[in-house]
């Protein structure tokens, strides 16, 4: 246990408490999906204009077609019970990936900037990203995959805390 740089309460490496929206789930599947589907009709374009290749073009199409439908079913409920966030009065807890997790704390009083992005699948999914950008040269802390309304309100929560928490003075 260390003590908050801004001098008030203490910053503890703990799971954070919440899930992401069960949403999210169906958005990483569809991104999943646009990702594969691009080479997989190249391939097959491919496939049945070249005859000389045809088989091995249209057999490459079929495996990774395959192969990015069962990633798409498969990896987003992983990632979903391992990605976590949570925002006390004192930091930014999050908890991502699956096979290399990756922790990240950000103490309010090292905050610079708290935006929300929504780009054209989250919209689709009533989802947004809240994006924490801190004086850290591992850049900003992300919170991918919350419902759009609880993203609004938790930027505005940020807001309002940082600027009532006193700056870190190094």
């Amino acid at each position: 246990m260390s003590p908050c740089p801004g001098g008030e309460g203490t910053v503890r490496l703990r799971p954070p408490a919440h899930t992401l929206d069960p949403r999210v789930v169906g958005w990483w599947r569809a991104r999943w999906l646009l990702l594969t589907a691009g080479p997989v009709v190249v391939l097959a374009v491919l496939g049945v204009f070249l005859t000389s290749a045809r088989s091995w073009l249209l057999l490459c199409a079929a495996v990774l077609a395959v192969l990015g439908a069962g990633c798409a079913v498969l990896l987003p409920l992983w990632w979903f019970r391992t990605h976590r966030w949570e925002v006390t009065d004192e930091a930014v807890y999050v908890r991502t990936g699956a096979l290399w997790q990756e922790w990240r704390i950000a103490p309010m009083s090292r905050i610079q900037t708290v935006d929300t992005v929504r780009g054209p699948l989250e919209q689709l999914y009533r989802l947004a990203t809240v994006t924490v950008t801190t004086a850290s040269a591992k850049g900003a802390v992300r919170i991918g995959g919350l419902d759009h309304e609880l993203a609004a309100e938790l930027a505005e929560r940020l807001t309002r805390i940082t600027q009532d928490t006193p700056g870190d003075a190094t």
